[in-house]
């Protein structure tokens, strides 16, 4: 079977387990059956033949819908536990004890007992917004007869380097990574987050990416012209992508009541997919083709080839933008047994508005600074020179505005807010805080911190009351948080830092009431036993410690999707935003991009960086941590 990516069926299930959108490509499906066969073939005669041990038809929609909602039973949630727990069984996803099997799931269809030829595997699991989207992608026969061994293995996960894992049985497996790629598209889709990476320009009108490029509301000429040009009836699903230059696009799922657009989705999977091989997941290039059709003013050069991910050619003023986009991560902890930990996420997008099919180059330069973790690129590009600090990138590039490269470093200048945050509980409804905090504390110029807020969430608690007057900035309160804006927009931090504190006190609603309203019938039996011993125990001075384990016992459990509120982890969560330069260090100089052939383009360059989970952990409560090795 050759290497690639090739799609068996897609299914969408709506948030009441029913399908709404199936497709199955015949072409993929001829050759899974042709392969069972050779498999069977190549078996010996005391083997069981590969139809009598393994699922190899298709199966209706019901019946996936049955399967995936028994699953959802026996494992707990709609993604699966992804661990062994005392309720897992042999021959389930969660018996394999590997967290990757929340997103690629096995089914048993027709399920009276869990045999290895009721087994649908690999069916990878995308949840966006009300939909729970599967694409089946093909693999050999023999990685499904792997995978149904794991599910029946009695050790509990596996060692590092063991070849006989999840993790070496994926590695063999690129078309798992092509089908996550559809079932984000897909997604996308469904929920209306077809938007393209954004691109900073410093003046000017903003850069609406490639439907704005078809219709012309850039004030550019656009693409070489065709007859009666069709406008594009899909806007951003983001309204801020087109109001302010600079402004962050969200990716998160829009749980809106949006009718699923399946005349859409068919075009697309038709025109991205034939035959179920990925050629080209790029919605807007699909979009575009569909409504602007090809005119002879279209063709390139005889001479060069049109890749695939340039439909169309670009006619206009010439010009480069690049973007880097980084995402800072942190937890801090202020404890000397917990070291802190920051990581930067980042990516650099471009929109090369480049006449003809020309191929743009320029250095990467500071990898050393940044200790680059991971770096990957868009298959346009090529790095045909590598060395220790720097990077020779080509690449052609697609219409519109793309991601260029993927990254994942360390921070060169340090955290950009570091300090403490301390909440004592004095009693059950009150609690003293403090904050003590440097921001920017390092940072130059042109590094500016445009704002900065803190957030101390409370979910399970609502907020009466806050005596407190910080340092600097100003502060609200909703039922469940309290924020604080350290940095408010038009009064950023230029080339500066600055010692922040917030010292106080918060008054929660009565717990006992909370407690009852809130907590489970099943913890509402174990705390009544004990509640005439606790509140005999209760007095002027206040224990600390009895006081949170018995705030403790009284939580309800909450799902595994929630690691920020498990149990009684208590944390404030940083958010703000800086221009001027990257964290990690990664640049690209303007002047040393070239163009092939030469053309005058004004290449402009911008940063900015973003807050991801930047996570102040409670100093004296309890907090999660990864554990290091000891030497």
């Amino acid at each position: 079977m050759p290497a690639g990516c090739s799609i068996r069926a897609i299914w969408i299930l709506n948030n009441l387990d029913a399908v709404v959108f199936s497709r199955r490509f015949p072409v993929v499906e001829k050759r899974w059956r042709s392969a069972c066969k050779s498999e069977n073939e190549k078996s010996s005669g005391d083997e069981l033949n590969l139809s009598d041990s393994m699922f190899t038809i298709l199966p209706s929609d019901s019946e996936l819908a049955a399967a995936f909602v028994e699953r959802k039973n026996r494992e707990g949630s709609v993604r699966g536990f992804g661990i062994r727990l005392s309720q897992s069984s042999p021959g389930s996803d969660s018996w394999v004890d590997d967290p990757i099997t929340r997103h690629i799931i096995g089914l048993y269809i027709n399920k009276e007992q869990e045999e290895d030829k009721n087994l649908l595997w690999p069916l990878i699991l995308h949840v966006k917004g009300h939909y729970n989207i599967f694409v089946l992608p093909l693999v050999e026969p023999r990685h499904l007869k792997a995978y149904a061994k794991l599910c029946k293995r009695s050790d509990c996960g596996s060692a590092l380097g063991v070849d006989d894992s999840l993790s070496s049985l994926l590695l063999d497996l690129p078309s798992i990574t092509g089908a996550f790629m559809v079932a984000h598209a897909i997604g996308d889709i469904i929920t209306g987050d077809t938007v393209e990476p954004e691109v900073v320009v410093s003046a000017g009108p903003s850069v609406g990416g490639l439907f704005d490029s078809l219709t012309g509301s850039i004030g550019i000429s656009g693409i070489s012209s065709r007859a009666k040009p069709v406008a594009a009836p899909v806007a951003s699903s983001s309204p801020a992508s087109t109001a302010v230059s600079g402004a962050v696009m969200a990716d998160t799922p829009k749980l809106g009541s949006r009718p699923l657009d399946k005349d859409a989705l068919r075009t697309f999977i038709s025109s991205s997919m034939p035959f179920g091989t990925p050629l080209d997941l790029n919605y807007p290039n699909i979009f575009a083709i569909k409504a602007n059709g090809f005119s002879a003013s279209d063709l390139p050069p005889s001479d060069q080839k049109q890749p695939a991910w340039k439909p169309y050619l670009y006619k206009g003023k010439q010009r480069i933008l690049f973007t880097i986009h980084e995402t800072v991560h942190a937890a801090l902890y202020d404890r000397d047994e917990i070291p802190d930990t920051i990581s930067i996420s980042g990516q650099i997008n471009c929109r090369a508005e480049l006449e003809g099919l020309p191929d743009v180059s320029f250095p990467l330069t500071r990898l050393t600074a940044a200790n680059l973790e991971v770096l990957s690129y868009h298959p346009c590009a090529q790095v045909p020179e590598q060395g220790v600090d720097k990077q020779a990138v080509m690449f052609s590039p697609p219409l519109g505005n793309f991601v260029l490269m993927r990254y994942q470093a360390s921070s060169a200048l340090g955290p950009p807010l570091k300090g403490f945050y301390q909440l004592s509980m004095v009693s059950e409804d009150k609690g003293a805080f403090l904050f003590k905090l440097h921001l920017m504390e390092g940072y130059k110029a042109p590094l500016t911190m445009e704002f900065c807020t803190v957030t101390m969430p409370f979910p399970r608690r609502r907020v009466v009351s806050l005596d407190g007057t910080p340092s600097v900035g100003i502060v609200s309160t909703t039922d469940h948080s309290v924020e604080w804006k350290i940095v408010t927009g038009g009064r950023g931090l230029y080339g500066k830092s600055i010692e922040v504190t917030f010292p106080g006190t918060i008054k929660f609603a009565p717990w006992q009431n909370q407690r009852i309203s809130s907590s489970r019938s099943s913890f509402l039996s174990s705390t009544d036993e004990d509640s005439d011993n606790e509140i005999e125990n209760t007095s002027n001075m206040v224990n600390e410690e009895h006081l949170m384990e018995k705030m403790n016992k009284d939580l309800p459990p909450v799902d595994l999707e929630e690691p920020f509120c498990w149990q009684a982890y208590n944390y404030a969560k940083v958010s703000f935003k800086i221009v001027g330069a990257s964290l990690s260090g990664i640049a690209v100089d303007p002047r040393s991009v070239s163009i092939y052939p030469a053309v005058k383009a004004p290449v402009e360059y911008s940063t900015q960086v973003i807050s991801g989970d930047y996570i102040l952990w409670n100093t004296l409560g309890k907090c999660p941590y990864v554990a290091t090795e000891r030497v």
